[in-house]
């Protein structure tokens, strides 16, 4: 008898305790949640935030040699515009001595170049080309064929023709005036592609849209959005950046007019709250989407300045012994600004932030610093990336 007593016990605790402990939410609990007061967002297409998955640029790389210089090129100490030049004489029957290249009109460089999605061969592309040795300008070269491989090893495209520059040098006997940077230009459609790269949507396994920005709320708009259009089962949110869609019948023509509609879908993009921030450049950038709490800000300068004068002792007319003596007179000087305050109020918004702010007459050194105190003590609910 307290055997079964025991045993009825075990089963009325384990039913109280699967009645109170929470488990794992069901489809249907989590359908019926009641929904989330998000922040404000605004409406993109769904072809401006993502991309289709495997559909991308290809980087390709290449060496090549600039003829046609004003006496700007390489200088003689380097080896590599004297090597390319006497491979590229003797594939055309040219034999020349080394001793007798002379590369002060030409330039060794490297070319480089992307391949767009689907570009098929005959496609024109645009190279950059830029000086690998010690040329002072590139100014009027003209770029011989080159080569363009890529990670694999093999050629996909060829680049040929004469180097736009974005600047000039110009000077003599040691008066140099440079303007940018003309050792770095670029060929508009000089390259062309000689091998195809691109994906056959017609081989695809799977198809999927990768959002630049990963956001799971942004993800389940975007799936919501494309199933409004083609129906309930056509996609669906993985994570926070893939969104599964569903293959259409009719190989390649049907997937690429699917994708031609899903971009041209409107959805709600809900961007986080961050704030970037480049120490560099003394950049600020601030989210409208940040939210303040209440705070107040005192900031103040401290400058420290120290100067060395050097004064030349000398001894008196007639002395024996003495000796000039280089004396430096060190002066160290402080100066501390008064603290200046900003009052932020509960809900106060970016624009009171930078008004404040710009009301104390702050830099964008200050600011820096003020933003990242700000999110040390947490009136600041959002994300800091400092690049």
């Amino acid at each position: 008898m307290p055997t079964l007593k025991r045993r009825f016990l075990h089963l009325l605790l384990l039913g109280f305790a699967l009645v109170v402990l929470p488990g794992r939410l069901t489809n249907a609990q989590v359908a019926s949640t009641q929904p989330v007061s998000y922040a404000p967002s605004h409406t993109v297409r769904i072809g401006d935030i993502s991309s289709i998955e495997g559909v991308r640029d290809n980087y390709v790389m290449g060496y090549g040699l600039v003829v046609g210089l004003n006496g700007t090129g390489d200088g003689q100490q380097d080896i590599f515009p004297v090597q390319t030049l006497i491979d590229i004489l003797q594939k055309m029957g040219v034999q020349a001595p080394s001793g007798a290249v002379i590369t002060r009109n030409m330039a060794s460089v490297f070319v480089t170049a992307t391949l767009p999605p689907f570009a098929d061969p005959g496609t024109r592309i645009g190279v950059n080309v830029a000086s690998t040795g010690d040329a002072r300008s590139l100014q009027g070269g003209e770029l011989l064929m080159t080569p363009l491989y890529g990670p694999d090893g093999k050629v996909y495209a060829v680049a040929q023709g004469p180097v736009m520059l974005g600047g000039y040098t110009a000077g003599a006997n040691g008066n140099v005036v440079t303007i940018n940077h003309p050792t770095a230009g670029r060929i508009p459609e000089g390259g062309i592609v000689e091998h195809q790269v691109s994906l056959d949507l017609g081989q695809l396994k799977s198809l999927s849209l990768l959002l630049h920005d990963a956001d799971f709320l942004t993800a389940e708009n975007v799936a919501d959005a494309i199933n409004q259009n083609f129906g309930d089962t056509t996609a669906m949110a993985i994570d926070s950046r893939r969104i599964r869609i569903r293959l259409p019948i009719g190989g390649s023509a049907a997937v690429s007019r699917l994708l031609a509609r899903l971009e041209a879908i409107p959805v709600q993009l809900h961007q986080p709250a961050k704030v970037v921030l480049d120490e560099r450049t003394g950049t600020v950038v601030l989210g409208g989407s940040v939210n303040l709490g209440a705070c107040s800000i005192f900031h103040g300068n401290l400058a420290i300045q120290i100067t060395t004068q050097y004064e030349v002792s000398q001894p008196s007319p007639l002395s024996q012994g003495g000796q000039t003596e280089v004396v430096p007179q060190t002066t160290v000087q402080a100066q501390e600004a008064n603290a200046k305050n900003v009052q932020l109020h509960q809900g106060a918004t970016v624009q009171d932030l930078v008004n404040g702010l710009q009301g104390i007459g702050s830099t964008s050194r200050d600011i820096i610093a003020i933003v990242e105190a700000m999110k040390a003590e947490g009136c600041l609910q959002a994300g800091v990336q400092v690049i």
